[in-house]
């Protein structure tokens, strides 16, 4: 019976030590082109103060693309910084499940959203905000 006890705590603690890290958003996720779906960007996730940013670390480029592109159309204080080490996400607050109360940039139009972020079926999902309206963006964790 002892035995069994144990066996059933230990299983319990590694279930419940998975869901736990299954639930950070801490690290480096892929992003997604949503109209092409081949991957865009690598983005760290880091916390600092008990607030979540996020940072460009990685581009994927055609051949053809500029190997260290700059956001010239950013009208904040990114304007006309290189996206490889760009902070585009900021501000973000753990609420329950889901991450919220900061922005995201969006480099290649320049322009800041609202977020809200949580972590469902293993991928990050990142929805900015323009008013009333929203897109919601799948990320992939990288190993």
């Amino acid at each position: 019976m002892k035995k069994a006890f144990n066996f059933l705590a230990v299983a319990l603690f590694f279930l419940v030590a998975t869901q736990v890290q299954a639930q950070t958003i801490v690290g480096k996720w892929k992003t997604i082109d949503d109209e092409t779906k081949q991957p865009k960007s690598i983005v760290e996730i880091y916390e600092q103060n008990g607030k979540y940013y996020g940072k460009i670390v990685k581009l994927f480029l055609d051949s053809k693309a500029n190997t260290d592109p700059i956001c010239d159309k950013c009208e904040d204080d990114r304007k006309n910084k290189k996206i490889i080490g760009m902070v585009i996400m900021t501000d973000m607050k753990k609420d329950g499940d889901e991450f919220s109360g900061g922005e995201i940039c969006k480099p290649s139009n320049g322009k800041t959203y609202r977020c809200k972020m949580w972590v469902e079926g293993g991928k990050l999902m990142v929805r900015g905000y323009i008013g009333l309206l929203y897109k919601t963006q799948e990320w992939i964790k990288e190993n």
